[in-house]
């Protein structure tokens, strides 16, 4: 990572959208912004946790290691989201890795200065200690779906998500470009029955892909196939 200087606004992030207005001029003292590029690494599971990061530019994924060969991703982050934050459950190492998905600006503050931001800041820490409850939700009803639902059924969830997520662009994609290997780990699928699934969507005239772009053309159909499983 290349550090730079004063890339943030102080009116972006997690952090800094709800924080005293009093305390920017200290996340000003005691960020530090740094430039990632695409596929390096901003903290890598099982590393010392030294501080918090927020996206200031870019997507970024995080993942965990699910066996020696795979991974799975937890989620993806973008502008003015928080990465790090599992840091804080005491163990002091890094549950998961966090990737630059393209040229990313971070920001990063030092676990002792979060730390006093969370005990200054109630309406921060009330606003992280919900993030922290929706994200348990979002994991057990992940762990249930990779257990229960089958592979057609966990693409269409992660294709929606995504969708929700990021939002379209003027032509109808998904605003967020992904690689099939990406998609895959997100659905905790095998890449070969990734390939076959989004194959069989493709032809079903429910999805189009141009690219690492896709598009939904028919949401319904997609939700009828997370709906068969009742999860």
């Amino acid at each position: 990572m290349i550090k730079k200087q004063h890339l943030c606004d102080l009116n972006t992030c997690f952090l800094c959208t709800t924080c005293l207005n009093d305390w920017k001029p200290a996340v000003e003292t005691n960020k530090q912004n740094f430039r990632v590029k695409k596929g390096q690494e901003i903290f890598k599971e099982g590393d010392p946790v030294t501080g918090i990061y927020f996206v200031y530019e870019g997507h970024v994924k995080v993942h965990k290691k699910w066996d020696n060969e795979k991974e799975l991703i937890i989620r993806f982050a973008r502008k003015g989201d928080i990465l790090g934050h599992l840091g804080l459950e005491g163990n002091n190492i890094y549950p998961v890795s966090a990737t630059a998905m393209e040229t990313a600006t971070v920001c990063y503050l030092p676990m002792d200065f979060f730390e006093s931001s969370l005990k200054i800041n109630n309406e921060f820490a009330i606003k992280l200690m919900r993030f922290f409850a929706s994200e348990l939700q979002n994991s057990e009803k992940r762990m249930r779906n990779l257990v229960h639902m089958p592979v057609k059924g966990r693409v269409a969830q992660a294709i929606i998500t995504l969708k929700n997520q990021f939002g379209v662009n003027a032509e109808g994609f998904i605003n967020i470009e992904l690689a099939r290997q990406d998609l895959a780990s997100f659905s905790g699928a095998a890449y070969e029955s990734l390939f076959r699934t989004i194959n069989d969507l493709v032809a079903a005239d429910i999805i189009a892909v141009s690219g690492k772009s896709m598009s939904i053309k028919n949401e319904d159909e997609l939700l009828k196939l997370i709906s068969k499983t009742g999860y």
